[in-house]
Parts: structure tokens; sequence; C-alpha cells
């Protein structure tokens, strides 16, 4: 048996009068959702735990089945990994997006979706400029960037900021949640000062001001940690060879600590306008010769950081229709059987414009096996799901049957 993961970032919601009380993944037309979920079985699963914040580090940590209060060190940590940073002993890595401020305003988290090319030119110019024999920013994807600095102190409470947009940045810099950390977040606030100050009129943000698009003048950085203790999955469930395919550094770090090969596809986003076919056809060739496959679509959580009902709407329709549909019909053919999951990490509420902590609907259909009464995918059609309420690592022992 091989086995298949089809990960909706963000894909669930909940309901608002407005929309007739329709998710955007009740309203959507997905009808290969609804056949995998005929054919399989159903339930919820809670992703986050009680002691931790609604993260998509946090979330796929525990779909894959880790002990998520025991292994996490932030986010940083694992984007490092996905850039190929080796961290030391004493370093403090943090996510380091790119955002824009607008007088006391945060007013988004990803400078309007900065392309890599212009986030590293203005990595690099930060480098240039504030870097010394504790500090470096390495340049990731888009938005998404890592700050290391050695000797730092991990106890400094951070938000994410795309969990704040158009609020009052002031109240949200980095404050220390102990005396270690007070240095460490005296710092981290003169380094946002500064790159303010160095990047409101570099070139690249005074080119995109002319063009009528967000600059990215500000650092915002979060999520701190040091490098984390983490079993592979094959020792944690004996997955001999696994892969994760995603335009998400995030969740390519996750897989280089999981023990999984990391494959890009040419033209993936992250967004809407992501290559959607590509990373199915990628999934289904991994599939001659990886057990098993972690395929993670970040669009629809971008959509509902935008808070566009309808964009989130049409993300879920185009991950039904161009990749589960080919993931559905290339695995029935396959001479070794696939079972395929589908699930969310978290939902990204439109409404709310971020991550909530409420259980997510997922289906696993498993060739062979009896499925149960339900006959759709979404929210409260898995509540009726015969694997109930599931947490933990219980999501990839009913998976792999284990």
């Amino acid at each position: 048996m091989k086995y298949i993961i089809l990960l909706g970032d963000g894909m669930s919601d909940q309901p608002e009068a407005e929309h007739g009380g329709k998710t955007p993944l009740m309203a959507a037309q997905k009808p290969n959702m609804d056949l995998l979920a005929k054919m399989g079985r159903s339930g919820v699963l809670k992703t986050i735990p009680d002691s931790l914040h609604p993260g998509s580090e946090v979330a796929n940590l525990a779909v894959l089945g880790y002990d998520v209060e025991a292994v996490y060190e932030g986010r940083g940590v694992i984007e490092a990994a996905s850039i190929g940073v080796e961290l030391q002993e004493g370093d403090l890595a943090m996510r380091c997006n790119l955002v824009t401020l607008t007088g006391d305003i945060i007013l988004n988290h990803s400078a309007g979706h900065i392309s890599t090319e212009e986030a590293d030119e203005l990595i690099q110019f930060l480098n240039e400029h504030l870097v010394n024999d504790r500090i470096h920013f390495y340049t990731g994807v888009s938005y998404r960037h890592l700050l290391v600095i050695k000797g730092g102190n991990k106890n400094v409470a951070c938000t994410p900021p795309h969990d704040v947009p158009g609020k009052k940045y002031h109240p949200l810099l980095p404050k220390s949640t102990e005396n270690s950390g007070k240095a460490t977040a005296q710092l981290l606030n003169e380094l946002i000062g500064r790159s303010n100050e160095l990047l409101e009129n570099h070139p690249i943000n005074l080119a995109r001001k002319l063009v009528g698009k967000t600059p990215a003048n500000s650092i915002w950085p979060w999520s701190p940690g040091y490098k984390p203790a983490m079993k592979s999955l094959k020792e944690l469930f004996g997955i001999q060879r696994g892969a994760v395919i995603s335009a998400v550094d995030l969740i390519q770090g996750i897989g280089v600590y999981a023990g999984l090969d990391v494959i890009k596809v040419e033209g993936a986003t992250g967004l809407y306008t992501t290559n959607y076919e590509g990373k199915a056809e990628a999934a289904i060739k991994a599939l001659e010769d990886h057990d098993f496959v972690y395929l993670h679509v970040e669009a629809s959580d971008e959509a509902g950081h935008e808070g566009d009902y309808a964009l989130k709407l049409r993300t879920i329709e185009y991950l039904d229709q161009r990749i589960l549909k080919k993931l559905m019909e290339a695995c029935s053919k396959m001479e070794e059987p696939v079972t395929i999951a589908m699930l969310p990490d978290h939902p990204t509420p439109w409404k709310l414009r971020t991550h909530t902590r409420d259980a997510v609907p997922f289906t696993i259909y498993r060739p062979g096996t009896e499925p149960d009464s339900v006959d759709r995918y979404d929210e409260a059609a898995a509540k009726l799901g015969s694997f109930g309420v599931l947490s933990g690592k219980e999501f990839m022992e009913a998976l792999l049957m284990s």
C-alpha cells in the first residue's frame, strides 16, 4: 500500500449568514472531493494543541503525527532547514516577513506578495547595512525570509503579522516574556525600526509604489526558536521513503526534518495562480518510487488571509478539478493500491482573515475498505463520519492502519 495526503492549507472556514450559512467548502463545486468522501471514511481532526497558537507549522506537524508540544521550536527553525541554513547551538532562528507599514498600521503580512527576485535584493540590502557577527538575514520565498541571531534568547513574545492586518503595530512589537529575553526583544525592535528607515525609499519600493503596489518597507520577525529534535517519519511510522511537494518553505522544512525528499515544482507559487497541474503530475510521478507523498497546496490559506470569499471558493474548486481529479484517476490505474487522504491543516476563515484552532474535516479513502455514510466533503458532513474526532498522531495511525 502507498499513501498520499492532499492538504489544502486553510481550506475550512466558518459559516456566515451573508452566504446562506455556507462556507466556501460547502458552496464550492467539488465533485471529486465529494466522491472521495463517498468512497472513504470521514471525521474531524484537532490539529492545534490548546497550549500553542494555530499556526501552519503547528498544524502540519500535527497532521504528520508529531507530538507538537514536544518538538515545536518555532517557525523560523523549520524554514531554515528548507533553505539549507544549518543552525548551530545557540542560534536563534526566526521567520522574517517583509511587510507593508502605513503610518502606524501594519497594512499586510506579505508586502503585496512581493516577488522573490525583488525580495532578495531587499534582503541583501539589509545584510549590507544591518548585519554583524551576530545577525544575518537569509532570503526565502516571496515575503517569507529568515533571521538568525547568534546567542539570541527565545523568551520573546512576537505577533504573527498575518494575524493582525489593519491593526496598529506599535502595541504588537516584540516583548520579552522573561528577563532573559529583554536584550533580544530590544534588538528585534531596533531591527524593525532600522529596516523601515532603510527600505522605505529603496529603489525597489519606489518602483513598486509607482505602479500601485504596496512597498516592502519593513521586516517583521516572529516565531523564535532553536534547532528542534525531531524523529523522521521512518522512525515514527516505518515509512521507508517519502516525499513532500509544496511551494512554501515552511512545509519543505518540515519535510527535511521528517526525512522526506523535497520535490519542487516549477511555477508553484503558493497563490491561486500556482501550477496545480504540475503539482499533481509531480505527486503521481513521486508515487512511482516513494511509499508516501505529502502534497501541500497553499492557495486557500492566502485567499482566507486576503478576506476574499469568492477567491477562496475558486481555489477549492481548482484543487478539486486540477489536482484531486488527476490524482484519483492516476491512482486507480496503479498496480499497487494507494490510500488517499484529504484535509486542511487549520481553518483560515475569510471573515476573520486569520487562523483558528477549530478541528478540520478529513476523509481517507483506502481501497478495499467499507465506506461510511458520508457522501460529501465539508465541515458539517465530516462531523458525521465514522472516525469521529481525532487528535495527535491518531490521524496518521488511521491513515496507515497501524
